[in-house]
Formats: structure tokens, C-alpha cells, sequence
């Protein structure tokens, strides 16, 4: 590469961040980092009905979870400040017009209700939602129509007015992209694009040229449902003069609904039971709370993981990949041209590898938290780490260590005795009883000679040790899981676990 990689990640401001868009800009940091160039996150607001308060920070919040920090942004900084639009809106207007004055723009004065008449009057059974496009635009109120006296009196008026790009009849734009190879398009089916906004404002597709120039924006990659823009954009460069300084374009495939039947949504979350965005989002206008992966108990780490492989291998077997690892064996001709099946079984499957190959330091706050949220305070930092590499191979989700875990700080809430009735008998009660008294003159509290001791006590009421297993458990932790019987024992100490026989005991007599 002769220039230094740059790439973007060029969000809205408008809620929350749909795991298509972290992924999008999970591939951006890979590439940028496995090359030594700048990530660099830029907050496209033009938009200002669709701004959405706290989208902004909640953005910066998703990606410092992710591990995926930009080196350059709004809250960063950089040398290409301001890296938010609406804050560089004075910079816009100079190039629309330069766009009219060159001929490859021009004024439109079309009021919303004359629009409106545009797409009833020229509808037609092959045209159901006609454009303003170079066949219409003939027919409109548009400096292409009017007489420049005209326009210079309704400028000079303040009436207001948008800026469109004006598509060339009959040619064929083409580029390459790194992910799909040559793309054309006919510049017939694409209409006139509006560029500059009747409130000053850019769209977009001004936008997003301008910036990436100015920014020196070497790789520009983005979601599939960008394409149809492509050749408005590719001709923005041209016209601008720029077309040698064009980044090189790779449109990342969609990630598809489990079914494979279309784009995954947040409505597809809803309806399956499985979170589409990185972290909780609240809509400040509904109050409505959408569930995110950390807060379903996902590690950032097995989020990380899980999409990059949505769409992209290393050509191997491997599923499981540190960060380092990503940087070190990502490239964009390993990503794949159609769209990615979301998988939340599968998801979930990462997020056990990555709990399961985590040490106890690590996962301890984590554990930590979801305890707290149970009312469940842990003080004790060394029974933590032991409770953690006891029980982590049984956890999918980090919820699932409240569950896996609780009664090692706490005796449990309820008791399954209907799980140990059916086969409860005397001989039964007397073992327990006698259990008690052992234990209470047991000198060591190990593990090893809490089972020896049981089953020598088995033995002697001539009593099957696995008769006896579930009941103990059941005592010791509430129902029909955990770990070993006799780890969780030694670990709860001879208090705690005697306590535990006794009060069982009282509600099976």
C-alpha cells in the first residue's frame, strides 16, 4: 500500500448499535491495525430530526467495552477535527456549489406538496415510485429549467431550495471492491440525489466524500445496503476533482435472520428472544428498553470473537481468536460476498469457550457484578476464585454463575424436597444423622476425606453411596446442580454444611 491506511467508522447518532454496525467497525480496526494505520470514528448527525439523545455516548461506551477504541474521534481527538458533522456544516456548501458551477449540480426549488404531485402524476404500472431523475427532472422547478434571472431572484429571496447531483444519461460507472470484484452501474437507474439540504445541511452522500478527503481516508468499508449509493459517491470524487485520492471501497455482506430470509433486525431479537445490540439501549422517547449482549452475560472478548466470524475465516479450522490473533490473520479477501446466518445458539457456544478459558482474576468482577445484581455480596476474594474455577465450565452465560454459584455465599432459598421424597426412607434419615456426627468431629476439611467418610458411612448402613448422592446435594445447594458434591462441602466449610443437613432434615420428617 503507498499510502498510510485509514479507514472510518461513520455512525448516526439515532439509537442503538445493531451488531451489523459493530462488526463493521470490528473489520475497519483489524485492517487498520494489522497494517499500522488510524481508526478513526466520525459521528454523521446531519440528520437532526433523527438525532437521538445519549445515542452519541452510547456509542463511545459499546465500543470501549468491545476493546475497539478509536484513535481518532469526537472524544479523542485528532488532526482532522472536527470529527462531527453538524460541526463542520460551514465546510459543505462550498463544494455543493462548486459541483453547480461546474455543471454536475444544480438548484432545485421544488416544494414538498409539488413532489408529492411529481410521484402521483408520473406513476405508472412500470414506474410505481417514480424519482427525480434525469427523465422527471425536466419537468420540475429546478435551475435546469428556469432561467438563471429566475434563480438568482428566488436565491436572493430566501426561497428555499435542496442541491442535487445531476446523473449523466448512459454511462456506466464502475469500480472494484475489495470484497466482490468490478461492480457497474447504469447511471440511468440511479435519480438525482440531493446534496446539500434546504437547512444548509449536507446529506450524506456529500458528506461522507468531502469528509473521507479531507481525512485522508485510504479504505472505505461499509454494510452491503450501501452499494446502490456507490455511484453517486464515485462520482462525487470525479466531479470534485479527487478521483485519484479515492479510497478503495469493500462492501461488507449482511448478516441475515437465522432463517437466512433477510436482514437480521431488532424486531427479529424481539420476537426469538436474543439481543441484536452490543449493550442495554433505552429510547429516551419510549422509556423501552432493549436488551444487549453484555447484559445477556456475554464477555466482550466472545462478542468480539463471535463476529468476526460472521462473514470471514482464516481459512482453517479455528473458531476461537484473542484480538491479537484477529489482527495478526484478518484480511479482506477471506470475507465472504454473501450474507452471514446469525446463530445465538452458536453465539452462545463462543461465549462458553471464552468463560471457559478464562482464569478467575478475569472473570471475577464480572462474576462479582451479576452477583451483586442477585443481592448476593461476595467479601471473600479468595472463595470467589475458587467458586469460579469450580463451577466455570458449567456456565454459558456470566448470569449463569448466580445460578451455578450463589450457594457458595448463601444457603439456598428453596430446597427441591419433592426431588428427594419419593425415595426418602428411615434408613435414609438415620444416615444423615450419623453424617451430622461424623462431620462434627471430623478434624480435616478436605474434600477427599469428606467423600471417604461419607461412603465409609454408607458402607456401614449398607446403604449404595449413589442413593445418598442426590439427597446431599440437594441439601447442600437446593436442587439438582453444581459441581462435585464433596468440592462444594469443603469449600462452604463444616458449619455451613452441617447447618444445611440439619435444616433439610427438618423438612423431610
Amino acid at each position: 500500500m503507498n499510502k498510510k491506511v485509514r479507514v472510518r467508522f461513520a455512525p448516526s447518532p439515532t439509537g442503538g448499535l445493531h451488531l451489523g454496525g459493530v462488526r463493521t467497525v470490528l473489520f475497519n480496526y483489524l485492517f487498520a491495525k494489522k497494517h499500522g494505520g488510524d481508526f478513526i470514528l466520525r459521528i454523521e448527525d446531519t440528520d437532526q430530526t433523527r438525532f437521538v439523545p445519549g445515542a452519541e455516548e452510547y456509542i463511545f461506551q459499546t465500543l470501549e467495552w468491545c476493546g475497539l477504541i478509536p484513535d481518532e474521534s469526537p472524544k479523542h481527538g485528532g488532526p482532522y477535527a472536527p470529527y462531527r458533522q453538524s460541526e463542520r456544516k460551514a465546510m459543505y456548501k462550498q463544494y455543493a456549489e462548486q459541483l453547480v458551477q461546474a455543471g454536475y449540480a444544480y438548484y432545485a426549488f421544488d416544494t414538498p406538496e409539488e413532489l408529492e404531485t411529481m410521484r402521483n402524476d408520473f406513476k405508472t404500472a412500470e414506474n410505481p415510485s417514480p424519482q427525480y431523475n434525469q427523465f422527471i427532472r425536466g419537468k420540475m422547478r429546478n435551475s435546469l429549467t428556469l432561467g438563471e434571472d429566475e434563480v438568482t431572484r428566488l436565491i436572493s429571496e430566501g426561497t428555499p431550495f435542496v442541491i442535487r447531483i445531476k446523473m449523466p444519461a448512459g454511462e456506466t460507472v464502475s469500480f472494484t471492491d475489495m470484497i466482490r470484484g468490478e461492480v457497474s452501474f447504469q447511471t440511468d437507474q440511479v435519480d438525482d440525489k440531493v446534496l446539500l439540504k434546504a437547512d444548509g445541511m449536507p446529506t450524506y452522500h456529500l458528506a461522507v466524500v468531502v469528509d473521507d478527503y479531507l481525512m485522508k481516508i485510504s479504505h472505505a468499508f461499509r454494510g452491503e445496503e450501501w452499494l446502490p449509493s456507490a455511484p453517486v459517491h464515485i462520482l462525487l470524487w470525479k466531479y470534485l476533482g479527487w478521483e485519484n485520492e479515492m479510497p478503495e471501497w469493500a462492501h461488507l455482506p449482511l448478516i441475515l435472520k437465522p432463517d437466512g430470509n433477510g436482514k437480521l433486525s431488532k424486531r427479529d431479537g424481539d420476537r426469538l428472544g436474543f439481543p441484536v445490540f452490543a449493550m442495554d439501549w433505552t429510547d429516551p422517547k419510549t422509556n423501552e428498553t432493549t436488551i444487549g449482549f453484555r447484559e445477556r452475560g456475554f464477555l466482550p472478548e466472545a462478542f468480539v470473537n463471535l463476529l468476526a466470524m460472521l462473514g470471514w475465516n482464516d481459512g482453517t479450522d479455528q473458531e476461537i481468536f484473542t484480538i491479537t490473533e484477529l489482527i495478526e490473520k484478518f484480511s479482506m479477501d477471506r470475507v465472504h460476498k454473501g450474507g452471514a446466518k446469525f446463530d445465538y445458539e452458536k453465539a452462545k457456544w463462543y461465549n462458553h469457550e471464552w468463560i471457559k478459558q478464562s482464569d478467575a482474576t478475569k472473570l471475577a468482577p464480572f462474576v462479582q457484578q451479576t452477583l451483586a445484581a442477585n443481592n448476593i455480596q461476595v467479601t471473600d476474594s479468595s472463595l470467589l476464585h475458587h467458586v469460579i474455577d469450580l463451577v466455570k465450565e458449567r456456565c454459558t452465560l456470566l448470569s449463569d454463575f448466580t445460578t451455578q454459584s450463589s450457594f457458595f455465599f448463601q444457603s439456598p432459598i428453596q430446597i427441591d424436597i419433592d426431588a428427594i421424597k419419593p425415595k426418602w426412607d428411615e434408613k435414609k434419615n438415620l444416615f444423615f444423622t450419623e453424617l451430622i456426627r461424623a462431620y462434627e468431629l471430623s478434624t480435616v476439611w478436605e474434600a477427599g476425606d469428606l467423600e471417604k467418610e461419607f461412603k465409609e458411612l454408607a458402607a456401614a448402613n449398607q446403604l449404595k453411596p449413589g442413593e445418598l448422592m442426590l439427597p446431599f446435594r440437594i441439601m447442600l445447594v437446593g436442587g439438582k446442580f453444581g459441581p462435585g458434591v464433596f468440592d462444594i462441602a469443603a469449600l462452604i466449610g463444616k458449619a455451613e454444611t452441617i447447618h444445611r443437613i440439619k435444616y433439610t432434615l427438618g423438612l423431610v420428617a
